[in-house]
């Protein structure tokens, strides 16, 4: 299984999340291949600047790209709640997952649209480098509960 993790977001190390995020791709390799993919262009930044919807329109261009031959995941906080076993059966069966986290402007309702399936998290609003982190530990929670690993008991 192969999942991609794409973010609107800039590259950077020496996060306090750092070790976390290590941690977790590090433990789900027994499982899966697991990437990150932090994705901030000069188009975004300038979108940013312009408006919600200019913005929210750069990052579908940005992400339009990954769609292609995966199922696709959009975490958007407008949509359905899942718990962790619903998550893991989202894993389930699929060779190739794509989960999308969007910019501080959410999505445009087309890209949402043109996903498998849109997921939330809750309502509550976190940081894009702390969603990375809450995201990886449910996909390898979601990973364990699939292959009976104990992590998820």
């Amino acid at each position: 299984m192969k999942i991609d993790i794409y973010i609107i977001d800039k590259k950077g190390k020496n996060s306090i999340y750092e070790p976390l995020i290590e941690h977790y791709l590090k433990s789900c390799k027994a499982f899966a291949k697991v990437q990150l993919h932090e994705i901030y262009t000069k188009d975004i930044a300038k979108a940013h600047d312009i408006s919600a919807k200019t913005a929210q329109a750069s990052y579908t261009e940005a992400f339009t790209k990954y769609i292609p031959n995966a199922y696709n995941v959009v975490l958007d906080p407008s949509s359905k709640e899942v718990d962790s076993y619903q998550f893991a059966d989202i894993l389930k069966d699929k060779s190739r997952i794509n989960f999308f986290i969007g910019g501080a402007y959410g999505f445009e309702k087309s890209f949402i649209d043109k996903s498998n399936k849109s997921i939330s998290f809750g309502k509550i609003t976190l940081s894009h480098k702390l969603v990375k982190v809450v995201l990886l530990e449910q996909i390898f929670r979601g990973l364990s509960i699939i292959h009976n690993h104990p992590y998820h008991k």
